[in-house]
């Protein structure tokens, strides 16, 4: 019984070893068979493979000169807006600079108009200065007789100065207009001077003392004799010894030798009268 049960179990085993080796047998066929279109094709493949990547490749090669033509086309257009209100502001500007053209243009037609005008007021006014001066030696003749030295020599040389050409239009015009404005101060103040006197045949140094345009009184270096001018009388007329003080308080107020304060002195009416 065991005989028997052990030559049924070995008859299986071989059976089964046989099975496995057939298997074994015809596995590794079937293998080769299932692996032989892989070999036959592994020549398309590679190429597929290179293909692939040359396509990488270039696509990222494009993708690297999107980038780049990216980049310069936001320089580009960073340039083109600086260059645009470059532009702009060279628009104003020279549309000020046109502005400005058109204004100067305007104040050079101005000049040539004056210019020519300044050639009608120069033989106009030519004539004017010259009867001002005439006009102001004939107000010093009959003018009490002040400073007479000083204003004649005022007169002589602006009518010198007429005749010269190296002295311009509005300098002469200028200086005469300066005489009249120190002839016009000389009623506004009082003054203190020495100066000769002639008198009947007699010329001596004496203080003149001016008050204004009203009145002009001289007195002796040794304060023993006073007049006052008569401009009705063209002449000296002198005073009594009682004014002789009061002359005298006068030339030391002008000369700030005293404080200012009333003076009374003796004043010729219209008649001639004092």
């Amino acid at each position: 019984m065991r005989f028997l049960l052990n030559a049924k179990l070995l008859a299986k085993w071989n059976l089964e070893s046989m099975h496995v080796k057939q298997m074994r047998k015809w596995g590794w066929r079937f293998s080769l068979i299932l692996a032989l279109p892989l070999i036959v094709n592994a020549g398309p493949l590679d190429e597929a493979i290179d293909m692939q990547v040359q396509t990488d490749v270039a696509a990222q090669k494009s993708q690297e000169n999107i980038d780049n033509l990216a980049d310069e086309t936001t320089e580009m257009l960073a340039e083109y807006r600086e260059v645009l209100r470059q532009t702009q502001s060279l628009r104003a500007y020279n549309d000020q600079l046109d502005n400005l053209v058109d204004s100067q243009k305007a104040e050079l037609d101005s000049i040539r108009q004056q210019l020519k005008n300044i050639e009608t007021t120069q033989r106009d006014i030519v004539p004017l200065m010259l009867k001002m001066i005439e006009v102001l030696e004939q107000f010093v003749l009959l003018d009490v007789p002040f400073l007479q030295e000083e204003r004649t020599n005022r007169i002589v040389a602006l009518k010198t100065m007429m005749g010269r050409a190296d002295v311009s239009l509005s300098e002469k015009y200028r200086r005469i207009m300066e005489a009249y404005q120190v002839e016009t101060q000389y009623g506004r103040t009082i003054e203190a001077y020495q100066a000769e006197l002639a008198q009947e045949d007699d010329e001596r140094t004496v203080d003149f003392l001016r008050i204004g345009r009203v009145s002009l009184y001289y007195l002796t270096l040794d304060g023993l004799q006073a007049g006052i001018w008569n401009q009705q009388k063209q002449q000296w007329q002198s005073l009594p010894s009682s004014q002789l003080q009061a002359i005298a308080d006068g030339l030391k107020v002008a000369r700030k030798q005293l404080p200012p304060d009333l003076l009374v002195l003796p004043v010729n009416k219209m008649g001639g009268e004092q």
